[in-house]
Formats: C-alpha cells, structure tokens, sequence
C-alpha cells in the first residue's frame, strides 16, 4: 500500500479458504475448523454461489467437492484461474475416479476425510506455494 508516496509495510493476513460444497454439515464442520487454524473462511453451497464470491475475492485456496448440485466442481477451474490463479485447488469426492486424479486440481482427497489429514495437506500445500514464489 501507498500512503502520499511512501511505501508501507503489510502485516501479512491470515489464509484464506474457500469452501464449496452443498452438505451443510461439512460446511459448517469445517468452517469451524479453519476459523480455529487462524484461517478467514468463506463457504458457498453450489457453483454459482462459489463463483460470485470468486468474482469478488481472491482465495488461498478453494476447498471443491466434486458434484455440486448446479456444476461440477470441476467447472470451477477456469474461473479460478482466471481470476485467482495462485489459489489451491484441493478437490473432495466420495467416489474416487478412474485413476484417482481430476486435471487442474492441486490435490484430490476422498470423503470422508479427517480433519487432521485435510489441514495437513493444505498446510503442505500452502508451504510448497510460498517457497515457489
């Protein structure tokens, strides 16, 4: 940020996590969750709830379950890289696909997932991504 030509100093923000899915019981669980790891959560029940605040924001990461009653998940890459492009995109599903891996997503992990597991990968995810930069 600029204030009258001097350059001042950003305490860096927390993460940021975007979570789609349209079980509200997971919704709910895991925005407690993250809200606990320090993370600022959003949550969108379907695709075009996500886009919109896609739109909006930027994430850190996009937290997408697979089959959203309005879109794939899937169909949620473009925009994100369109409008986001350094945000993970960590993909949810409760039924593993042929060969176990969706092109675009950072990482694809099977519902139901424990919570330590989740946070585990996005941390790591996180890390990888600060030291590409």
């Amino acid at each position: 940020m600029c204030y009258r030509g001097f350059y001042c100093l950003s305490i860096p923000s927390k993460p940021s996590i975007l979570i789609i899915d349209d079980d509200t019981a997971i919704l709910h669980t895991f925005s407690r969750i993250f809200q606990k790891k320090g993370y600022c959560v959003s949550v969108a029940e379907g695709g075009k709830e996500a886009m919109e605040k896609l739109n909006v924001k930027s994430y850190d990461v996009a937290l997408i379950d697979l089959r959203l009653p309005d879109m794939e998940g899937t169909q949620l890459f473009p925009i994100i890289q369109s409008t986001s492009p350094r945000t993970l995109k960590i993909m949810l599903t409760g039924k593993m696909l042929l060969g176990d891996s969706i092109g675009g997503a950072d990482a694809l992990l099977k519902k139901p997932i424990q919570p330590e597991l989740l946070l585990s990968v996005i941390d790591c995810k996180l890390k990888n991504k600060n030291l590409e930069t």
